[in-house]
Parts: C-alpha cells; structure tokens; sequence
C-alpha cells in the first residue's frame, strides 16, 4: 500500500520512506509508528493504542515514545512547534493531519532509487531480540540468596 502526502510516498510493501523519488532512512520502529500514524489518520492516537499496536502492550518510557515520535517528525520534515503534518493534542495523543492520497488504480508508483537487491532486507518485529526482566524469587530457603 502506498501513501501521497505532501511530497512523500510511504509505501508500506517495500518498507520505503521517500521525497520527492529519494529514499529517506528510517528506523523499522519509527516507520512502524509513521505508518500506523497515516493508516489511523482519521482519529486521535493515544499512548495506549501506540504501545499496543508497535511495542504489543510491553511497558515503554515516555522518552522513548517521544524519541520515536521526534524522529518520525525529523524524517518527514516536520517539528515539534510546527506540527504541519503530525498534531499532538495533549493528554490526548496523536494525529497524522496532513492530506494523504492513495494511487489510483492502475497507476504505477513513483519509481524508487533504492536497489532491489539489498541485502539488509526488513526484519519484522518478531526478530528483535527482547529481555524480560522478573522479580527474584528464593524458592531454596536459603537465607544467604536474600542480600
């Protein structure tokens, strides 16, 4: 699927990020964030509904949260104080309120400078590594493992 908003094209197949036919680089969560951002454009996005829909409900810092919305803002050419293309509404979310079009049908996208034959293809989320991190539980009785 492909996106047209101001002069960029964000097609979510290829996993691209372009103005004006040149390929912006992006971080895969950071694009994860613009593309949910595009796709639910009609309607304010809460902390809540990012955090479910690209972190899949695991516990993040609000800095991190900002990071990615900062960068994404960056990549697009927007700003924090400008906020052309995404609105925060505060204690609210999030809103992607630049004019998007969809291709019609038919018509061929814009052709890309990346190369097809990349060898650093997308890596979905599942290929991330995580670490959870658990209470210490002394299931022994040994009262030394209490330090």
């Amino acid at each position: 699927m492909q996106f047209l908003f101001a002069d960029h094209t964000l097609d979510t197949d290829t996993r691209e990020l372009c103005r004006s036919g040149t390929p912006i680089a992006i971080q895969p969560q950071a694009f994860d964030l613009l593309t949910y951002l595009v796709q639910n454009r009609d309607r304010v996005v809460s902390k809540d509904d990012l955090l479910t829909a690209l972190w899949g409900g695991r516990i993040v810092a609000d800095s991190t949260l900002a990071t990615h919305i900062n960068a994404v803002r960056r990549a697009i050419g927007d700003s924090g104080e400008e906020q052309a293309l995404i609105r925060t509404f505060a204690r609210k979310g999030f809103r992607f309120v630049g004019m998007v079009q969809l291709p019609c049908a038919g018509e061929q996208p814009a052709p890309s400078t990346v190369a097809t034959n990349s060898p650093l293809p997308a890596a979905a989320r599942s290929d991330r590594p995580a670490i959870a991190v658990l209470p210490f539980i002394n299931m022994s009785g040994d009262r030394w493992l209490h330090l």
